[in-house]
């Protein structure tokens, strides 16, 4: 088994991160987001790069421990 905690962790952020980034989307794309504009373009902004971080993090730490 190749999943540790650590990296089930960092592949969890990454699924979050990536349904929040959907999520702005679909919210910036409504035209009126629940949180307002700025807030959106934020949380967009940010979850899109800690996506792929989290999922790197979480194939690196699986790599590590194959052996």
């Amino acid at each position: 088994m190749y999943l540790t905690p650590k990296s089930g962790l960092f592949l969890g952020g990454s699924c979050v991160s990536a349904i929040a980034a959907v999520g702005s989307i679909f919210e910036l794309s409504y035209g009126r987001p629940d949180f307002g504009f700025t807030a959106t373009v934020i949380i967009l902004a940010l979850s899109v790069p800690l996506t792929g971080l989290f999922f790197f993090a979480a194939v690196k730490d699986a790599r590590a421990n194959i052996k």
